[in-house]
């Protein structure tokens, strides 16, 4: 599979070892984690063709990719 974009680890660089660390010692932040690799993965697949899905479905996966890049920024912070 190719490589796909908007990693976390590629997006917060200078983070890397505070994203580690708080996915081990914070829950919320292993949650927010999570999902927003699951919903970044499924974005991937949908606008490669790989699996898929309406602009609209797209356009609402997108939406909240960005609210959990959003949280995901505020404990980084």
């Amino acid at each position: 599979m190719t490589h796909t974009p908007n990693e976390l680890l590629e997006m917060f660089p200078d983070k890397e070892d505070k994203i580690h660390a708080l996915k081990q010692e914070n829950g919320l932040f292993a949650r927010l984690h999570d999902e927003y690799h699951e919903i970044n993965r499924e974005i991937h697949r949908g606008e490669t063709d790989v699996e898929p899905m309406s602009d609209e479905h797209l356009e609402e996966l997108r939406k909240k990719r960005l609210a959990l890049l959003d949280q995901i920024a505020e404990l980084l912070a």
